[in-house]
């Protein structure tokens, strides 16, 4: 009887040795993470992520326009977006996108603009060397040199002449015109005049 007592008992303290030990191998250790725990996943996504990149223009929406046409099954809706896009450095450029979605119509207005940039002939004072006037449509502008006075410009000529950088100067829109698109072209044609 007691030889049979200690059989039994030698097989259950096995059993209990060989389940121990396969809990341990596959559980880990409290307190401790492992692998695939959220805090290396975390400092896995944070090595992904990249540093924004810096834009190398500055750009402004001069004019947003919501067009409608007509058609058989009714209204069709579309955007119009002109934007200038320049580094104030002397580079600066006027391009027009459109689009029946906003965000697309300015990505296009965008890669337009960066199409039909012109560097600019400054002076060391970053004003200009002497009178221009252009023409764009019905559109005319005058931009003259003004020491000290600083920017004196309105509507979206002063848009253009702020991102292209350009300081103490006078501009004058001739024209009675109000169309900002033809006007910014207009100021471009001006400024193509001291194009390097």
């Amino acid at each position: 009887m007691t030889e049979d007592k200690t059989k039994e008992n030698k097989t259950k303290e096995t059993v209990v040795e060989t389940t121990e030990t396969a809990t341990v191998d596959k559980a880990p250790e409290r307190g401790k993470r492992n692998e695939f725990g959220p805090k290396k996943r975390f400092e896995k996504n944070r090595r992904r992520q990249r540093p924004e990149r810096r834009q190398e223009f500055e750009q402004k929406i001069v004019d947003i326009r919501r067009v409608v046409r007509v058609m058989g099954g009714g209204r069709r809706f579309s955007f119009s977006v002109a934007m200038v896009i320049g580094d104030k450095k002397g580079k600066v450029g006027v391009g027009v996108g459109k689009s029946n979605d906003t965000s697309l119509a300015i990505e296009k207005a965008t890669r337009d603009a960066k199409k039909h940039m012109i560097t600019l002939n400054l002076t060391e004072g970053m004003s200009i060397p002497h009178d221009v006037k252009a023409k764009y449509g019905a559109s005319v502008v005058e931009i003259r040199p003004a020491a000290g006075k600083g920017l004196v410009a309105g509507a979206s000529v002063r848009s253009v002449l702020e991102l292209a950088g350009v300081k103490d100067i006078t501009a004058k829109i001739w024209s009675r015109s109000k169309n900002k698109i033809n006007n910014s072209r207009a100021t471009i044609n001006a400024l193509k005049q001291l194009e390097k």
